[in-house]
């Protein structure tokens, strides 16, 4: 295979492609997908193999998650002023098609251009200023691994009935994690052919076991705090923003990355949340029960291991992710080595920590409102932008400072009508910020939605700047 640069442009008016066409630019090896896998180093064109059906399969498989039905709690509200079923149910609707939706573009812009996310930011920022959002989602993609192999080896206590050999979970699932972010185009395959119908089947299963059961609607007819459980349900959907390229670079089409990210997550989320918020009504609204209901139905310990074994696909996800992320600041070196590297290093935090605090889930959050606003930023200045006749995605790409400015702008939108909550001192900062600006969030003011509204609309009115300094 011959090696081709990832500064190769990639303009957003590229022609438009049919579900078999190869996308614009490919010149990798398309025949025997299943004998090709993912370059090793950054400066080598990617294999365009992956068609409709593997990014539905992938994308399905991450939209759902153990967390997803434990997190069910956060679109419900709390014990008191519960939404009505319909009002979480729409929630979980709306806010995982938004979310999704904005997921989409981020697979879209990866198929064209056909570098990793983080490279891709060196067309939007310049290289040297890409290295920031880049150890920033490395920091985010090393601690969601990490909960993962909790999650992993939390749930397979709960099937075995267990509360011991937590270090044994832990050791299986970074060994399986690490094999799957070694072969990663492969992985992708073993989860369309086997995997994706053995999550389904769990899932039909339980929803028909649960729904016979009857589901209680302690809010019966309010919709007050729908738009922040929507707010809550975007912000999971763009948590895998900046993973979404890494995959979807090796799409044959534009299209089939689009549609198949799209249906395949919107599709297994808001199943997987709606089946969580089932589980949760019928725990008497406590998520530390919530598994009570899984196991509560006949074989369901069966169906519910079948879910803890495809939760590995979250951890081979950030793992493979933050290996991918580093290459962009480590181009030649051998993404297996990393990934080996990543996976041990997350398995060895994994066994040190017992469970997440507070502030360290603040910090995440803190982390992933990184990524609302950038995504603004990186859609528009790609599309409308720069972008346009081709992003510099070479080593040497000029710096563009001037982006910056609408990135930290929604930035500071999202802190402002949404604190993340790590520590005191920032939450104070926030709330002097809005009394000195006489600002008050109110109910329909959504952080996700007006963090990415506001940093596009200034891109936007920037781009004949930002054309100007961006590298040729």
């Amino acid at each position: 295979m011959p090696p081709a640069s990832p500064s190769s442009s990639s303009g957003a008016n590229a022609p438009a492609s049919g579900p078999d066409t190869p996308a614009p630019g490919a010149t990798a090896v398309l025949e025997r997908p299943d004998h090709v896998e993912a370059p090793l180093v950054l400066d080598t064109e990617p294999p365009r193999t992956l068609r409709f059906r593997d990014h539905f399969a992938l994308w399905m498989n991450l939209g759902v998650s153990l967390i997803g039905f434990s997190t069910a709690a956060t679109v419900l509200g709390a014990p008191g002023s519960e939404l009505s079923l319909a009002a979480a149910v729409t929630a979980i609707t709306v806010g995982t098609a938004v979310g999704t939706a904005m997921l989409g573009v981020a697979s879209l812009i990866g198929a064209r251009t056909g570098a990793p996310a983080m490279a891709n930011l060196r067309g939007l920022f310049g290289t040297r200023l890409s290295y920031l959002p880049t150890v920033l989602n490395i920091v985010q993609c090393v601690g969601w691994g990490v909960f993962e192999l909790l999650t992993i080896s939390a749930g397979a206590q709960t099937v075995a009935h267990t509360t011991g050999y937590r270090w044994l979970f832990v050791l299986l699932a970074g060994a399986l994690t690490t094999a799957l972010t070694i072969w990663p185009l492969g992985s992708i395959a073993v989860l369309r052919r086997f995997v994706a119908g053995a999550v389904a089947v769990a899932m039909v299963y339980f929803t028909v076991q649960l729904g016979r059961q009857g589901v209680p609607d302690p809010g019966a007819g309010n919709w007050h705090g729908f738009l922040g459980a929507t707010d809550a349900m975007i912000a999971v959907s763009v948590s895998f923003v900046p993973l979404a390229a890494d995959y979807t670079r090796h799409s044959r089409t534009p299209r089939s990355a689009f549609w198949g990210s799209f249906s395949g997550y919107t599709i297994a989320q808001v199943w997987c949340y709606v089946l969580g918020l089932m589980a949760l009504l019928q725990s008497d609204g406590d998520p530390n029960r919530i598994f009570d209901s899984f196991l509560g139905v006949w074989a369901g310990w069966l169906f519910l291991l079948v879910l803890v074994l495809r939760e590995t696909d979250q951890s081979f996800a950030n793992v493979y992710s933050t290996a991918m992320s580093v290459q962009n600041l480590l181009p030649k070196v051998d993404r297996r080595v990393l990934s080996g590297a990543i996976g041990a290093l997350t398995t060895v935090l994994a066994l040190q920590i017992d469970e997440f605090t507070d502030t360290y889930y603040g910090f995440l959050g803190l982390i992933g409102s990184v990524f609302v606003p950038l995504l603004a930023v990186l859609a528009v200045d790609y599309f409308l932008g720069a972008g346009r006749r081709g992003w510099n995605l070479s080593a040497d790409a000029p710096s563009r400072w001037l982006m910056l400015l609408p990135w930290a702008l929604g930035f500071a939108v999202y802190q402002l009508i949404a604190p993340t909550r790590v520590a005191d001192w920032w939450t104070d900062f926030w709330t002097s910020a809005r009394e000195a600006l006489h600002f008050s969030p109110q109910e329909w003011t959504s952080a996700s939605l007006f963090a990415f509204v506001v940093p596009a609309l200034v891109t936007w009115a920037l781009t004949p700047l930002g054309r100007r300094t961006a590298g040729r």
